[in-house]
């Protein structure tokens, strides 16, 4: 992730704007080209390749872009939704970890005014979180009064009868945003993959591919995959696997995060083996690693995202194939990856072999709150960091359409009772653009909750002179007072000690950089190292 500087802005603004103009550009020389020349519009009148370029662009968005985009319009498949037991349980888990009920409401509705969302605004919003479906209340009008009741209590004020203008998020109902992306874009994805594929293979990982049959289902095409000898024992499912020879260290299963595959996770991987920067070659020091690739978030046109026990099911042969059936392992990933370490966590079979977990960038904790929904698919950018994850991960339509059509929070959030008796790290970012990790970092540590009200979020905390715009207070209010303590929470610099839940916090980093520094990345790995070691 990059920065917030205004150099920093006019660069990735300007990548946006010749990658996604291109498109129309390349549709108007083709428009004009036939209406000037008519039957000689095959006599180039430019460089070849310039037209070449132009009509590769304009058949790509009207052959490709276009029926794709209605093809992913398609309604979700919800999963059945928890029985009335489980959906108390759930609701009381949600109310019991809401720092701010104001702030809560209001971003679930886009940043409505509270006079706007009345009643049946709410029963709509919790129709979809906890029934899993849209439509009118029907049957379960009384118990969904049960929770906006509650609601009332949390917020301290009635909610008023009726309907209001306000429009809430329901990720999963609403319409799959996107926005095209170029055929250079996709060569440019195609060629970091390569280098990615380069620097695994000098550091002794292997790629295992699925069948060759599906070479045409994932573009843009990965032509290193026909020279691959390892095959995946997984239909879809593809992966990096360095071997794993120490007899008394834990192996390690990674799942990479939303972004443009494994390239920039080589050297963190690569690293994992090394010791002050010089990779190990004993053979009892080696840690195996199997690192998953999930390609409907990785930039690609591909299958559509695999459903929960589809992918654990691929994820477990995996496992199985190279892990054995009984050998523990350490469960590390980055940010989406974290959902499906939920997943396999919540799946028997694969739980029990799971040993200390590593959540990088977590989205899964407390994924009631609307940060993360919010944050990743309807924020309107203003920052570098912002476009960056706007154009480049959120309008993606292999993103979009997972996180549109197959992300179902209520199966992805991950809660502090299920990791209970597990050795479980943490590592959260003090500027994470997308992830609330204040209130996850105190959730995790135990500490009591406050308000948090970020600046860049609240027009009234923005306008105060002193306030720095990436900034974040914390508010304490009570009937007759109310304080501002900054965010250095002592927390924040508990020293690891490799027993229980513990937090790694990184003050003035954003969401990934973690995995861009050095220094960071090595915090990360001698955690790693520590679980491997200890089992």
């Amino acid at each position: 992730m990059i920065g917030t500087s205004a150099a920093e802005y006019y660069f990735i603004r300007l990548c946006i704007v010749g990658l996604h103009y291109l498109a129309p550009l390349a549709l108007c020389y083709c428009a004009l080209n036939i209406l000037l020349h008519g039957l000689q519009v095959a006599i180039y009148r430019v460089p070849l390749v310039i037209e070449c370029v132009a009509v590769a662009e304009a058949l790509f968005f009207l052959c490709v872009y276009l029926p794709y985009k209605s093809y992913l319009q398609r309604e979700a498949v919800h999963p059945t939704p928890p029985t009335r037991e489980e959906r108390q349980e759930l609701f009381q888990l949600c109310n019991e970890n809401i720092e701010n009920p104001r702030e809560y409401l209001q971003k679930w509705f886009l940043g409505a005014d509270l006079k706007d969302i009345k009643r049946e605004n709410v029963k709509e919003f919790f129709l979809w979180a906890f029934f899993n479906r849209g439509g009118p209340p029907g049957d379960d009008d009384e118990e969904l009064e049960e929770y906006v009741s509650a609601m009332e209590t949390l917020l301290g004020e009635p909610i008023e009868a009726g309907r209001g203008k306000a429009k809430c998020l329901r990720l999963t109902l609403d319409e799959v945003k996107m926005l095209h992306r170029s055929l250079i874009w996709y060569l440019c994805v195609g060629f970091v993959d390569f280098l990615a594929y380069i620097a695994l293979l000098y550091h002794g990982f292997h790629f295992h591919r699925t069948s060759l049959s599906r070479f045409f289902t994932l573009f843009p095409f990965r032509w290193q995959s026909l020279f691959s000898t390892y095959r995946s024992p997984a239909k879809h499912t593809m992966y990096w696997h360095r071997p794993h020879t120490s007899p008394t260290k834990l192996p390690m299963l990674f799942i990479h995060g939303i972004g443009i595959g494994y390239y920039p996770y080589t050297n963190f991987l690569s690293e994992l083996n090394s010791t002050a920067g010089i990779e190990s070659s004993d053979p009892n020091d080696q840690v195996g690693i199997i690192a998953i690739e999930i390609m409907p978030v990785a930039f690609r046109i591909t299958h559509h995202a695999l459903g929960r026990e589809e992918l654990c099911a691929e994820i477990d042969q995996i496992i199985h194939e190279h892990f054995g059936p009984d050998q523990k392992f350490i469960l590390a990933s980055h940010s989406y990856g974290t959902v499906i370490s939920t997943h396999l966590l919540k799946t028997p079979k694969i739980a029990k072999r799971i040993g200390p977990m590593v959540l990088v960038d977590p989205v899964s904790m407390l994924l009631h709150l609307p940060d993360v929904a919010y944050h990743f698919t309807r924020r309107q950018p203003k920052h570098a960091n912002e476009h960056q994850l706007y154009y480049f991960a959120s309008m993606d339509m292999g993103v979009s359409h997972t996180l549109s059509r197959h992300f179902f929070w209520n199966e992805n959030v991950l809660w502090k009772k299920d990791l209970e008796g597990r050795k479980v790290t943490a590592s959260l970012s003090g500027k994470d653009l997308i992830v609330d990790t204040l209130a996850v970092g105190r959730y995790l540590s135990d500490q009591p909750k406050s308000t948090t009200i970020p600046y860049r979020d609240n027009p009234e905390m923005a306008s105060t002179q002193d306030a720095d715009e990436n900034s974040t207070v914390r508010l304490r209010t009570n009937e007759n007072s109310t304080h501002v303590d900054t965010n250095d929470e002592e927390w924040q610099s508990r020293p690891w000690k490799g027993t229980g839940i513990e937090v790694l916090w990184f003050k003035d980093l954003d969401h990934a950089q973690v995995f861009d520094s050095k220094i960071c990345r090595r915090r990360l790995i001698d955690v790693i190292r520590a679980y491997s070691e200890s089992g």
